[in-house]
């Protein structure tokens, strides 16, 4: 029981740090415009040499950012849920830590797979018709990989 316990903790914290990572970075995605590589990500974008904050409130963007967090807060809580029951933390006896922190880390995998798939789904469809020359970028695999190892 401890062994699954310790695999998802240890899971559970590898996926944090990267929807931490993935959604702080600008490498969602990366695209060719006047011979020039430029690059985005959830908050910023990127030419050559300067980067600026998104100042459009775009629902896409904001709908992503605000799962993202979710995912985050989530996550995180299940993480301490999943240490207090891995110590036996005696506090909330009459309460399943182990289920709990469960829950959280399933509701974590779903936030995320609902910001992967609203980004992916506006991207593909947007700068798919704008742009011959673009590709997703590593803050964007690094969030499918949290979504995978979330549901681990």
């Amino acid at each position: 029981m401890y062994s699954f316990m310790g695999g998802g903790l240890f899971c559970a914290g590898v996926g944090n740090i990267l929807l931490i990572v993935s959604t702080a970075t600008d490498y969602w995605m990366q695209y060719r415009h006047s011979s020039n590589y430029m690059h985005q990500g959830l908050w910023r974008y990127c030419v050559p040499g300067k980067c600026m904050t998104h100042t459009d409130s775009i629902a896409y963007w904001d709908a992503t950012r605000a799962f993202m967090i979710l995912s985050l807060l989530a996550c995180f809580i299940g993480i301490v849920i999943g240490i207090m029951a891995f110590i036996h933390y005696s506090s909330f006896d009459g309460f399943d830590k182990t289920f709990a922190a469960g829950i959280l880390f399933f509701i974590s995998c779903f936030f995320v797979l609902l910001a992967m798939a609203v980004y992916t789904g506006v991207t593909v469809n947007y700068y798919g018709k704008r742009y011959g020359s673009w590709r997703f970028s590593w803050s964007y695999i690094m969030g499918w990989v949290a979504v995978v190892l979330t549901f681990f």
